[in-house]
């Protein structure tokens, strides 16, 4: 392999106004290598990238950037696609309503001899591209047909079709489940064996470990290492104390349960599908959770985790539900949203940025949302009580923000998360569901999530999460529930978990599910 650099930024600085988000950042990337990025949320991973892609254009920064041995000014995202370089941002930018083919060649047509496009060999050359990166799809489906893993196949294809020499993807694993990740991982392998070179932004260790020839820190909009993964001394904790600034001896915060009577019960809680009357999506699903107990909820994609929590919190998923809740001790009717609020449930939504926020209003106004009886008794909003309440959630919660004022949608992934909480938590709820809390954030973010978890059960909540993450649960929960094909598996004390009996549980075939069900 050629060891020379493809890439090299030199002493890249941007500011915005009244923040430095980078400084005097440095970073060279092997040709040919698979280099991956790390780094808190709000630490400048995006940022670094857009400057090198030309999102931020140059004159908006200071430093320079040099590609395949010279100097390169990109104006513009065109600039840097044109020489190669192609960035996959976390939110996929497919457009839904059209083909794969559409999309793939999407202001980059394919056309006949005239101004026409020559559809036939655009779905030739589609499928061409779809049997490079593994997907087996007409090239006429339409986007929205498919799900988030062989959504970020067609991104790669596209990538590939504008010839790309240096691939950007920022947090491509995060939507996808563990089958998708691995394919998806194997597929950047393969293309590093065709000579393309990556470099991969996650906050996904493991998978760092697993793929990465590099590892470049940075923190706090500063350069802290780069690290050769193949060195003995290359390990998690190192890039976790790099990352942080600090040991983190313990990645979940420690906890003496104080455990007391039963807050929540729910049983036999059966859903059907939306659309499809005949589908059952929860199958006689029975659990409880107590005053100051964290309980999990464990299951692959698909089995019905988040389909359970909306559909119980206020009926927000599903259609034709049967079953019985209790709230301590009392049989209740949760008929929609607000009678669930009513009742003193909460549930954080795993999707934050389409459902649990308003991204283009400030933080006060989010906060506030769920809980506005309590701020307008009387049909008006008292608007310095607002700023108050969102203040104190601010300071109290950490979150990252000059003031309560500021846009949500600017935010990093973890203190947008911190918001969501605080919205709930406003609301005083006695049981907090939360659905995949640390989705998409770092580790040091996390770490102060699962503090606000055990600050809420020591104050005698009840809280339920659900997450894919076998070692957060096993990490934060006093029980964990194993859910697989709509029916409840398993219940297994923490003392007696283990990452594989969970997954045992978890895997169970649909007939032996059925029969636990019943």
């Amino acid at each position: 392999m050629d060891h020379s650099d493809i890439l090299e930024m030199r002493s890249i600085t941007k500011t915005f106004p009244g923040v430095k988000a980078l400084q005097d950042v440095n970073l060279s990337v092997r040709r040919g290598e698979i280099h991956a990025i790390c780094g808190e949320n709000g630490a400048g991973k995006s940022t670094l990238m857009k400057v090198l892609s030309g999102v931020y254009p140059h004159g908006t920064y200071d430093g320079a950037i040099v590609y395949e041995g010279a100097e390169v000014e990109f104006g513009s995202i065109n600039d840097s696609e044109s020489r190669g370089i192609v960035i996959i941002h976390q939110e996929l930018a497919l457009v839904p309503h059209l083909s794969v083919a559409e999309n793939i060649f999407l202001g980059n047509e394919v056309r006949s001899s005239g101004p026409l496009i020559d559809w036939n060999k655009a779905n030739s050359e589609a499928a061409a591209l779809l049997a490079r990166v593994g997907l087996v799809e007409n090239p006429t489906t339409q986007v929205s047909q498919l799900g988030v893993g062989k959504q970020q196949l067609v991104e790669i294809a596209k990538a590939l079709s504008k010839e790309v020499r240096l691939l950007i993807l920022d947090e491509p694993t995060a939507a996808l489940n563990d089958t998708d990740s691995e394919h998806l991982l194997g597929l950047l392998r393969q293309l590093q064996e065709q000579g393309i070179t990556s470099i991969i932004i996650s906050h996904k260790l493991n998978e760092i470990a697993e793929i990465a020839d590099r590892t470049t820190i940075i923190r706090d909009g500063r350069t802290i290492e780069t690290i050769d993964m193949s060195e003995p001394g290359s390990t998690q904790d190192r890039i976790i104390r790099g990352m942080v600034g600090r040991d983190l001896e313990h990645r979940y915060p420690e906890r003496t349960p104080q455990i007391g009577d039963e807050v929540l019960r729910v049983e036999d809680w059966t859903v059907r599908h939306p659309t499809q009357a005949d589908r059952i999506v929860i199958d006689r699903a029975s659990f409880n959770v107590r005053a100051g107990e964290v309980v999990g909820i464990a299951g692959l994609m698909g089995a019905g985790r988040t389909e359970l929590a909306m559909s119980i919190f206020g009926r927000s998923y599903g259609r034709g539900i049967t079953g019985r809740i209790y709230k301590n001790g009392h049989e209740i009717v949760l008929r929609d949203v607000d009678d669930a609020i009513e009742h003193g449930l909460a549930y954080a939504t795993e999707d934050r940025k389409r459902y649990g926020l308003n991204l283009i209003e400030d933080i006060r106004r989010n906060i506030s949302a769920a809980g506005m009886r309590r701020l307008a008794p009387r049909g008006w909003v008292n608007g310095n009580e607002e700023i108050k309440v969102a203040e104190e959630y601010r300071r109290s919660l950490n979150i990252k923000a000059p003031t309560v004022m500021a846009i949500t949608g600017k935010l990093s992934g973890g203190n947008q998360q911190k918001v969501v909480l605080a919205k709930w938590l406003y609301t005083q709820p006695d049981v907090l569901i939360l659905d995949e809390p640390t989705r998409g954030i770092d580790v040091g973010a996390k770490y102060e999530i699962y503090t606000i978890v055990n600050e809420m059960v020591a104050a005698g909540k009840a809280v339920v999460v659900i997450s894919s993450e076998l070692p957060e649960l096993l990490g934060i929960c006093d029980r964990i529930y194993t859910l697989a094909f709509g029916r409840i598996t398993g219940e297994v004390p923490v003392a007696q978990a283990t990452q594989e009996r969970l997954m045992e549980l978890m895997t169970i075939e649909r007939e032996t599910a059925k029969d636990l069900a019943s």
